[in-house]
């Protein structure tokens, strides 16, 4: 369409231009021979553009040349066999070198047309490039996502199932049921939520007590949670199981290795239009964080984190572990507020957990 109609545009003002000369009425006959030629003639130039687009570049460019010189020879003839009989005021030229015009006439033509679709063939395979590097950035992305998110910590598994064996044989069979019913919910929702769609805190903070309620039955009363959440903070949309990593680094480290245990404490709300989440535990002290300094995946969990924040944020998060005093940890999430649209910011309340 864009080719046909380029052409008949081209036709109309070359009518236009010669009836504005002076020329007859009847000059839309050779106007219309004009186009007719001009599309025909580029339409050979397209064939042999597409014909030899796979080549290197000075060859396609050697065909092209020839072809359009070719191409603008035959218009030329083709031009002064019609052009006198098509237009009755028209005369020819006084001599020969008169017909050296028709062919160079053709030329600034077929060159400016070749010149256009080469452009537009050359922009339509850029966007396709464009596309098809967006289409596997956005596959990688994906891919990415899905293995930082399924990193669970082999160790939580390992140490729950332990317990769950030693509650059994201890004859704690109902402690070991919860346990298992827990640890059953935990693995549910990790295993079945998309790695690829947010969730919203509330339900992430229900991810966390399902983990803590099987933590809560190895420590007992050597682990102690506080848990708040102030509106809206509770609606805001956030990576799923982005909290367990740190969740679970905070009993290794703050709570496992001590005897008289630990507390954790995950404090959120909205700030300036950032979801601010905080982690504390009363622990040693970030040094245990260090990856360098551990090879059993502690730095893996928070790497994990860094990450996965980095690859749906970019610049626009912000994730730091900082040394408590007297002692302790806190680890800071902070990236834009994203409410869901299923609920009412306004709605949210503050979840309040003591033990």
């Amino acid at each position: 369409m864009l080719h046909v109609g380029a052409w008949l545009g081209y036709g109309l003002e070359t009518f236009l231009e010669a009836v504005g000369r002076g020329r007859p009425l009847d000059y839309y006959k050779l106007a219309l021979f004009d186009s007719a030629c001009g599309i025909v003639l580029t339409l050979v130039i397209r064939a042999v553009i597409k014909a030899t687009w796979h080549l290197p570049a000075r060859q396609r460019v050697g065909w092209g040349a020839v072809t359009l010189l070719g191409c603008a020879l035959v218009g030329g003839v083709v031009w002064a066999a019609a052009v006198f009989s098509l237009c009755s005021d028209c005369k020819p030229p006084p001599n020969h070198l008169g017909y050296i015009a028709f062919f160079f006439g053709w030329i600034p033509l077929l060159v400016a047309w070749t010149g256009a679709y080469v452009g537009v063939k050359l922009a339509r395979q850029l966007q396709q490039e464009k596309e098809t590097s967006l289409r596997a950035t956005t596959m990688a992305h994906q891919a990415q996502l899905r293995m930082l998110r399924y990193q669970l910590n082999p160790h939580f598994l390992f140490n729950t199932l332990n317990a769950i064996s030693t509650l059994i044989l201890e004859g704690r069979r109902d402690q070991a049921n919860g346990m298992v019913g827990a640890l059953s919910g935990f693995l549910r929702y990790s295993l079945d939520s998309d790695p690829e769609q947010k969730v919203t805190l509330d339900q992430e903070i229900g991810s966390v007590r399902r983990y803590l309620g099987i933590e809560q039955l190895r420590f007992d009363e050597r682990l102690k949670v506080g848990i708040m959440v102030t509106p809206p903070a509770g609606v805001a949309l956030v990576p799923s199981l982005i909290l367990q990593p740190l969740v679970e680094n905070a009993i290794k480290y703050a709570v496992s290795r001590r005897e008289e245990g630990g507390r954790i404490e995950i404090v959120a709300k909205v700030d300036g239009g950032m979801l601010d989440i905080v982690l504390r535990d009363d622990g040693p002290g970030s040094v245990d964080y260090h990856p360098a300094r551990n090879g059993d995946g502690a730095g893996v969990g928070l790497a994990n984190t860094r990450e996965r924040l980095r690859v749906l944020y970019g610049d626009r998060q912000h994730f730091s572990i900082r040394n408590l005093q007297p002692h302790g940890t806190e680890v800071q999430l902070r990236f834009p507020f994203e409410h869901s649209l299923s609920k009412d910011p306004t709605d949210a309340y503050p979840h309040i957990d003591r033990r």
